[in-house]
């Protein structure tokens, strides 16, 4: 029975949620006398910048939003955007009974209660409902077991939030005085963009080495079936005795770690094929071991992340967009979670299904339990699991697209997880010949046969490395025995290159951060999302790569403040927030420690050794952001190619530069902005330099006499005059320097001084129509038009600018205008299939640029994305981002004004003279007193706004637990 606002039987009560969608799906599991209500979210946090921080504070606490001096007290506001929120709940209260506080069961959903508690202030009796599904008895269980808030929870969610707000505010301030505007700094997204910086550095110092070897295709003479082939393939392990060097004996250097084995070139591989031409071979050996496997453990938060990734080609904050929903929605269990326990019911669901999809053959006699592997884990979850005590198929579900996809993965490794073992043999064939100048040569083959497939009936896990062999594929070998004569049907050389470190993915860079304990799981798709937004990072297909601009940030904070980004030290002051969450240390101590280097005994854990890890400095973060003379801007954004030419991170980007900048010789050119730094070598840097650059001077305009030059600029090649010097620049009688882009046919080294004066000259008067109106060619955003009044016409080429006519102009006008869209462009790229809507995608040139679509759903390629370089996988990843964020909400059309009631018109009308004049009076005060208020809104309004534009970019990593 759905909730009402009416009074039921014990009272009415109020239940705040976090979103309108779980407070939806909660209102229909809710009997009357329950209210549900969402926060919308966050109600109070940290002031975002000075202009919100209350008039009655000063100084550093105005600025951090943090009361350094007074026990770190926080400073919290209520959001501008949630007044209205808070106003509506305020006023649920004041009519209900009881308030149920039914947010999330973390960290982060334990503050928000707090906050809400604090900022209503409730008469009633308040209780904390907690479940994680949202199903009918999840719920109604929940509201007959309330319990108490957690103030423990809420005061270690503070100190992160606490934490996180003055590494991001003290730090970024030294970004932006020596790096760039705009940059921001935080606890674990500082330590992510130094893991993708440092792969980085592997690849550009990963010197390749070439290795070569044999492989042989053996017949055994029989004819072979599937159960039995009749030849298998293998690859040349040893000659005399010695190992065959493979990929895995060089070192990133190129060079042997292990002198103990043979290299092959590619001569001496040629050598050894011909001497084994005609030679007999036979079984040396053959080693069977029994082959098992078992089931993958359930989903926790990041383990979901990578799968989507490998599986489905989503992003880290996709998945979790995707999931929020199925979890309003009540498909699936809350989807932060640490732990990988199932509960009694989970497992009694999971193992009925396993019965009756696939047999009882397939179910083993005892639950599997797993045990959590995470690091301070939040037990009190489950893993992440199709919701209710039974699993709703996916087809059950009515689910479609990502939604369908995402259940359906969830679902099957839940129901996978209490199926039994994969069993099978797995198998080693020795075969050896010797060669015709008597070396003795080895070939080795692997096979591996599944006998019962047990759970990968339902589910296979992927894998990062796109070449890797996945759990269930099988490799059947002959039935061989030692001793057994084979037929080398043919041995072909083999070259082969060792590769760089493989660059991260969303997937593998979670995987990382999980392992070495850095961060909290459930913060890494928003962790990857900063990185990716601020610029440090960008995307090649799903490779994460580093920025130029991210190589001068880490350079900085490696050398500067060594030990906030140094990877154990990060790792261990996650172990003290934990410790303080279990009530093991106390937060103020360890605060004081952290910022000021000050304070010992209980509670202060390591966060003393602050410093740049050099030893310079052992105190605490506010010494290490106040002692800047050290820092050397230029040095810290400098890096060698080689011959000396010097990489360079500028205010305007990155750029090349050999020599000094007014010295003979000096040259200097602009990197792009989308180059992988693995890919600038000493050879591009050099044809860089080789360009034009620089200005090319034209020559004299006739007319004016001002010098015409052509220069290339951030955003192309360009044509401008020089004024003379005594030209104002500013004010009113200020003048601007004539600009035109050059055309998409021209370039620097071949436009003329006539080229230059024609640009220059747009637009042009064509003429004008019967009725006198003129018509002029103009060359815009979106490429050549007509403009007559408001009515512009396209034009087919940049060329007709100079040579339309007015009677070919007046003829284009004379056609009906084309309304509607334009005859469809041919697509730029194909991709393939979208695994999700299984229609064709492909890229498109839009009026906004290319971006991709499969005929339902558009993308607009992102910054660091082309359509040279676009892979299909990214292709679908950008779709499958912008279905998980739904359609675009339309701005709300506001109502118009309600006339005042004719009654009160009246009413007016009717008031005695001899009040008119003390009216008038108390109206003039008003309206001088509306007056200074309005003038001291303005001004506050104003110092908001520049405070905004000062404080907006000094960000922290989120508190999201």
């Amino acid at each position: 029975m759905s909730p009402t606002s009416e009074t039921a039987k014990g009272g009415r009560r109020l239940v705040i949620v976090e979103s309108p969608a779980k407070a939806k799906t909660i209102k229909g599991y809710l009997g009357p006398g329950y209210v549900v209500e969402a926060s919308v979210g966050h109600i109070r946090d940290l002031p975002s910048g000075a202009a919100e921080v209350p008039e009655k504070y000063t100084g550093e606490v105005r600025r951090l939003g943090v009361d350094v001096d007074h026990d770190f007290q926080p400073i919290y506001v209520v959001n501008a955007d949630k007044k209205a929120q808070v106003r509506k709940l305020k006023e649920l209260l004041a009519e209900s009974d009881e308030l149920f506080l039914a947010t999330d069961e973390d960290r982060e959903g334990e503050a928000i209660a707090w906050h809400l508690q604090e900022v209503l202030k409730p008469k009633v009796p308040v209780h904390r409902m907690v479940f994680h599904e949202i199903t009918k008895d999840a719920i109604q269980q929940a509201v007959r077991n309330p319990r108490e808030l957690n103030k423990r929870m809420v005061d270690a969610q503070e100190t992160r939030r606490i934490l996180d707000r003055l590494y991001g505010y003290e730090v970024s301030p030294v970004l932006w005085k020596k790096v760039m505007r705009g940059l921001s700094a935080g606890r674990v997204q500082s330590v992510a963009t130094r893991l993708v910086v440092e792969r980085e550095r592997e690849r550009i110092a990963f010197r390749s080495a070439e290795y070569w070897d044999l492989t042989g295709t053996f017949s055994t003479g029989r004819t072979g079936d599937p159960s039995d082939p009749s030849s298998l393939v293998a690859r040349l392990a040893s000659v005399d005795g010695k190992r065959v060097a493979q990929g895995r004996d060089f070192g990133a250097d190129g060079q042997l770690k292990n002198a103990g084995v043979l290299h092959l070139d590619e001569e001496k591989a040629r050598a050894l094929a011909a001497s084994l031409d005609g030679t007999r071979f036979a079984v040396r050996s053959v080693e069977s071991k029994p082959y098992r496997r078992s089931p993958y453990a359930p989903f926790r938060t990041t383990t979901l992340q990578q799968e989507a990734s490998r599986k489905l080609g989503f992003g880290a904050k996709a998945t979790m967009q995707v999931a929020q929903k199925l979890y309003e929605n009540g498909f699936i269990t809350y989807m932060r979670t640490d732990s990988t326990v199932l509960s009694d019911t989970a497992v009694t669901a999971a193992r009925a299904q396993v019965t009756q999809l696939y047999g009882a053959d397939y179910l083993p006699e005892k639950p599997r339990v797993y045990a959590g592997k995470v690091k301070n884990a939040q037990e009190a979850h489950e893993a992440i699991r199709p919701s209710g005590d039974r699993f709703r198929t996916p087809a059950e579900t009515g689910l479609t697209g990502d939604q369908f996809r995402l259940y359906e993965l969830i679902w099957k490794r839940t129901v996978a997880s209490q199926m039994k073992d994969a069993t099978g043999n797995s198998v080693t064939v020795k075969i050896g010949g010797t060669a015709a100048d008597g070396r003795d040569a080895e070939f080795s083959a692997s096979g591996k046969t599944i006998t019962f497939h047990g759970f990968m009936k339902a589910y296979v896990e992927g894998a990062d490395d796109p070449n890797a062999e996945l759990d269930d594929r099988e490799r059947r070998l002959p039935q061989v025995a030692e001793g057994d004569a084979l037929a080398a049907e043919e041995i072909t050389v083999d070259g082969h290159a060792t590769k760089p470190p493989a660059r991260y993915t969303e997937a593998s860079l979670v995987k990382e951060l999980e392992e070495r304990e850095i961060g909290r799981p459930s913060t890494y798709a928003s962790i990857i999302g900063t990185i990716l937004d601020r610029g440090y990072v960008f995307k090649k297909g799903t490779a994460l790569v580093p920025s130029f601009l991210s190589f001068a940030v880490v350079n900085l904070l490696e050398k500067h403040f060594g030990r906030l980004v140094d990877y154990d030290f990060t790792a261990k002051m996650e172990d003290d927030l934990d410790r303080i969450a279990r009530g093991e240390a106390q937060a103020v101590p360890w605060l004081k420690r952290f910022y000021f280097g000050e304070g010992d005994g209980p509670g202060a854990g390591g966060a003393a050794d602050a410093g740049n890890g050099d030893g310079d400095h052992l105190g605490g973060l506010k010494e290490l952001v106040t002692d800047l003379g050290a820092i050397d801007a230029r040095e810290i954004s400098s890096f060698p190619v080689g011959d000396g030419i010097m990489l360079r991170v500028g205010r305007y980007g990155p750029y090349v530069e050999r020599g000094e900048k007014d010295q003979e010789g000096h040259q200097r050119a602009d990197v792009p902005d989308d180059m992988a730094p693995d890919e600038l070598t000493v050879a591009y840097a050099e044809e860089l330099l080789a360009k034009p650059s620089g200005d090319f001077e034209l020559g004299a305009d006739p007319e004016t006499g001002h010098q015409i030059v052509a220069k290339d600029g951030r955003y192309g090649p360009y044509v401008t005059e020089i004024l003379p010097e005594d030209t104002p620049k500013t004010g009113k009688n200020a003048v601007k320097p004539r600009t035109a882009s050059l055309f998409k046919t021209m370039s620097l080294d071949t436009v003329t001084l006539e080229d230059a004066l024609k640009l220059m000259s747009l637009p042009r008067v064509v003429g004008t129509d019967a009725e006198g109106v003129e018509i002029t060619a103009q060359n815009g955003r979106y490429g050549p038009y007509l403009k007559k009044g408001t009515d512009s016409r396209s034009l087919t080429d940049e060329e007709q600018l100079f040579t339309i006519t007015l009677e070919e102009a007046l003829a284009i006008y004379a056609q009906p205008k084309q309304r509607g869209r334009a005859a469809a462009k041919p697509p730029l790229k194909e991709l393939g299939t979208d695994p999700v809507s299984e229609r064709p995608v492909v890229v498109k040139d839009g009026r906004f640029g290319p971006y991709v679509t499969d005929g339902e759903t558009n993308a607009t390629l992102r910054t660091d994305d082309s359509v040279e370089t676009i892979t299909p996988e990214r292709g679908y990843e950008l779709l499958a981002e912008k279905r998980a964020k739904g359609p675009a909400k339309k701005a709300a059309k506001k109502a118009p004004a309600k006339k005042t009631a004719a009654k009160k018109t009246t009413a007016a009308k009717t008031t005695a003279a001899k009040k008119t004049a003390a009216k008038k009076t108390a109206t003039k005060k008003t309206t001088a007193s509306a007056t200074k208020t309005a003038a001291k809104k303005t001004a506050a309004k104003k110092a908001t706004t520049a405070a905004k534009a000062a404080a907006g970019t000094a960000t922290e990593d989120s508190g999201a637990e």
